[in-house]
């Protein structure tokens, strides 16, 4: 359906919502395999397992960022590229990307995997707790480089006008991490152990299927050559891209944080809580990620090819697009908060009704979260990396640490599922102030 669309064509709302609806159900099948995960092992290994899984998760998406930025950062510099009609370099660029992917994945896979329990146990995690983040965590290390591949092809598949290949791969993935979760944990009864093997195996399925396909001739602009060093693309790509890094690491900090304050105010059912409740958002943010990864290269090629009222289009349409998603996203939210918290911890009725309270509170943050993510995204696509980074500074770190820190003083437990509200809301206000002032720069406005 998708592959007649092009980087270049005139994007009226029909044929936006058709481009990137792949990159939405990417995004949506990768937060619901991370959900199946998590399903799997609250119920079949434990709550205390579980709690250990959710208190190291937000080191791995730290050290997994990186293919974020490349991928994002790459993207943006290939479109824009692609744009001003230069199809040799893109080409370069898209090359370069993807062998600094891989090398900075081995070589952060190997500091991990030597550090792991002193960092776990810096974070707070202790006896058993500690044990189990450290053997989960080894084991999600070793697949490291090629998640870091599949983060990044996540982007670059859309800038090559082939976003229903990211949906397959991430299909394949995720069915392969369902089957793995049942044979290592349902049936081999392998525990936390099987749930990180289960894991890995998806990821690298994940990463290996598209350096395949774009290792071998195929129909797009884009394929693996030689490598070819180029300092400035590749300082480019980064600063483009260090907006989704630092959101990646901000939120993961952030996780840590909120992680500590839960088991201050509400001990180990609190972080079982809070996981709980992101593995549910995972998949409602998915859906405003992969409208932000599909429309992306669309910006940037129309960015670099000086198409000034098409960029006015697609900034209208999309903030009509999201603002609409937000709405629905939040209503959904609110009616489905007990059934969902009732899949991973209704067998735990204090559990239980903590999780389906704070799911409440925390759905409001939904009608709010669609535009700073497509905000850091659209600077992003306009290859405007320190404006996109500032935003997300601002929304995953600043505004959610002083809302995590300062509101529990005031409405104790409630206060921390509040915070996410306070700062998504500010980080709107910035969005917009950003969006304002750089109309004329741009000519978007």
């Amino acid at each position: 359906m998708n592959q007649a669309i092009q980087l270049s064509d005139h994007f009226g709302y029909r044929r936006l919502i058709r481009f990137t609806v792949p990159s939405i159900l990417m995004m949506i099948v990768t937060s619901i395999y991370g959900v199946v995960d998590g399903f799997f092992i609250s119920n079949f290994v434990g709550k205390t397992p579980f709690a250990a899984v959710n208190f190291i998760m937000p080191f791995l998406m730290v050290v997994g960022a990186l293919g974020f930025m490349f991928g994002t950062g790459g993207s943006a510099l290939i479109a824009k590229t692609m744009g001003e009609g230069n199809d040799e370099r893109s080409q370069n660029i898209f090359s370069l990307i993807t062998y600094a992917t891989i090398i900075s994945g081995i070589v952060i896979a190997v500091f991990s995997i030597i550090f792991l329990r002193p960092i776990a146990s810096f974070l707070g995690a202790e006896g058993v707790m500690l044990d189990d983040c450290v053997t989960y965590g080894r084991i999600i290390l070793i697949a490291l480089p090629m998640l870091m591949v599949q983060y990044a092809f996540s982007s670059l598949v859309v800038t090559a006008e082939k976003p229903n290949l990211g949906l397959i791969v991430t299909v394949i993935a995720g069915v392969t991490n369902f089957i793995g979760d049942i044979l290592f944990m349902v049936v081999l009864d392998w525990g936390v152990t099987g749930a990180a093997l289960a894991t890995a195996i998806g990821q690298i399925v994940g990463g290996i299927i598209p350096l395949i396909y774009f290792a071998r001739k195929n129909p797009t602009k884009l394929r693996l050559g030689k490598l070819v060093w180029d300092k400035k693309a590749m300082l480019k790509t980064c600063t483009n891209g260090s907006s989704e890094l630092l959101n990646n690491i901000s939120m993961s900090i952030v996780g840590m944080l909120y992680n500590s304050q839960l088991l201050k105010y509400a001990g180990e059912n609190g972080v079982a809580a809070y996981g709980t409740i992101m593995y549910v958002n995972f998949i409602f943010i998915s859906v405003f990620i992969g409208y932000a990864v599909g429309v992306a290269p669309v910006i940037s090629y129309h960015f670099g090819a000086k198409n000034c009222d098409e960029l006015k289009g697609l900034l209208k349409k999309s903030a009509v697009l999201t603002l609409g998603a937000s709405a629905v996203m939040f209503a959904i939210a609110e009616f489905l908060a007990a059934p969902l918290a009732k899949i991973y911890v209704g067998y735990d009725a204090q559990l239980f009704d903590m999780t389906t309270h704070a799911f409440k509170i925390y759905a409001f943050s939904f009608l709010f979260a669609g535009v700073a993510i497509f905000g850091s995204a659209f600077f992003t696509a306009l290859n405007d990396g320190l404006t996109s980074a500032l935003i997300s500074f601002l929304r995953t770190l600043v505004f959610q640490i002083a809302a995590v820190m300062l509101l529990p003083l005031v409405w104790e437990l409630d206060g921390i599922w509040m915070s996410i509200i306070v700062a998504e809301f500010m980080a709107v206000a910035v969005t917009v102030i950003f969006i304002a002032a750089k109309r004329r720069k741009f000519g978007y406005l």
